[in-house]
């Protein structure tokens, strides 16, 4: 059965993205009783940041920049920065990215027993997804993923800027378009078949059994809703952007494939094709990124274990990366969307699963959320023992996304000290 259903996927070319089917709806149509649009970039660099650069010293609104901070001062009004957050009950290590953006317990995912849950990605989808060409861009400078469907299943990332460009901005000629339709249908029609079998099976099954189907029919019932979104934009012309097609840099340059992301999630954004942004900001195990003064691999660089040569390299790394993400920052404060600009309905977080790469350690977690129309400016220090779980500031998120929402993971409310 299971080898059926990836049939499906890559018969029908969509991805489990979970949209009502309610927004189908055209969006001029709704546009007079909508809210205005609300977005979320969500993005994990597991490679981690190095604390002391990156947490300021002072708490409140009156804290002195720390260096990487320094480097998006422009922007010090429009973000927060967040010191103690965490997961609690999640494995030390790299397998602690799994629950990233879901908060799920486990003890180590590569030891079994592991089940996750639905991303604050793909919740914020079952929501709003339809009322976009694309429900949800889950992206990768490398590979991995921070997406996760309510089934506990990884939604896989893109690794193409030029081929996520053609997704969304270049039309197929008309036969290509008629292909996708065939697939589309072909698709439908697989599904049939499956619902078909699976419920011959359902009468001699055991109730650990029935479970395990009424959790296939719920995918199923899920990507039917996605099937027949995707039908409906199939018919609509793309928009129209004054950029050139990408070409996609080599993994080992981390900085240029983050900008080309960047790049793509500001047109993603400005011409309203989707409203939720993941994206893994990886650096790669090939080689050592053409930097000035670097000549070793970022993960090498983030186990430094305070090896001053490796420190200094780090920090080379790391702050271009903070450059990079000033140049989002500034891309969407400079575009305007009906007399506001598009960082003000934005949010964009930046953070890592790692507190501290070189040890592994996964409390005290790099977080910086930026726009969305919170009232920023401020360092949110929470102590340690007494701080709120990563997932109370997931909450609030989901709230601004104008999701009727008081829990999420391991949440006990929305997020102290943050506020719109």
């Amino acid at each position: 059965m299971d080898s059926t259903r990836r049939a499906f996927l890559r018969a029908a070319g969509v991805s489990v993205a979970l949209p009502w089917l309610e927004a189908l709806a055209p969006r001029r149509a709704l546009a007079s009783s909508e809210a205005p649009p609300r977005r979320m970039v969500l993005m994990n660099a597991p490679l981690g940041f190095h604390p002391s650069h990156f947490f300021p010293k002072e708490s409140g609104r009156d804290y002195a920049l720390s260096p990487y901070l320094e480097l998006i001062q422009d922007f010090r009004k429009d973000f927060t920065v967040m010191s103690g957050l965490s997961h609690p009950n999640v494995a030390e290590g790299h397998d602690s990215g799994y629950s990233y953006l879901t908060g799920a317990h486990h003890s180590g995912f590569m030891r079994g027993g592991f089940r996750n849950s639905i991303s604050v990605d793909q919740l914020a989808a079952e929501h709003i997804g339809g009322k976009t060409r694309v429900a949800t861009l889950t992206l990768s400078t490398e590979g991995g993923s921070l997406s996760w469907t309510r089934s506990g299943v990884e939604v896989p990332p893109s690794l193409s800027p030029s081929s996520v460009f053609a997704q969304l901005f270049l039309e197929g000629r008309p036969d290509e378009v008629e292909a996708q339709m065939r697939r589309l249908r072909q698709g439908q029609s697989i599904l049939d078949h499956v619902r078909g079998m699976s419920k011959s099976m359902e009468p001699g099954l055991g109730a650990a059994d029935r479970e395990k189907l009424d959790e296939y029919f719920t995918s199923v019932r899920e990507l039917e809703q996605r099937l027949t979104i995707a039908k409906e934009w199939a018919k609509k012309p793309k928009p129209k952007v004054d950029a050139q097609r990408p070409q996609d840099p080599p993994n080992v340059d981390i900085v240029a494939r983050t900008r080309s992301w960047f790049s793509l999630v500001h047109l993603a954004f400005q011409t309203d094709s989707t409203r939720l942004v993941t994206i893994i900001l990886n650096g790669s195990s090939q080689g050592s990124p053409p930097i000035p003064g670097v000549s070793l691999g970022h993960h090498d660089l983030s186990h430094h274990g305070q090896d001053p040569g490796k420190l200094k390299q780090l920090a080379l790394v790391e702050t271009e990366m903070m450059k990079v993400f000033g140049e989002l920052l500034g891309k969407l404060k400079g575009a305007s969307e009906d007399g506001e600009n598009l960082l003000d309905r934005t949010m964009v977080f930046l953070g890592s699963n790692l507190g501290n790469a070189s040890n592994h350690a996964t409390k005290n977690l790099p977080v910086l959320l930026a726009g969305g129309g919170f009232k920023h400016g401020a360092h949110l220090a929470f102590e340690a023992g007494s701080a709120p779980p990563l997932c109370n500031l997931f909450v609030s998120m989901l709230q601004r996304m104008g999701i009727e929402t008081d829990r999420f993971g391991s949440s006990t409310g929305t997020l102290t000290g943050l506020s719109t």
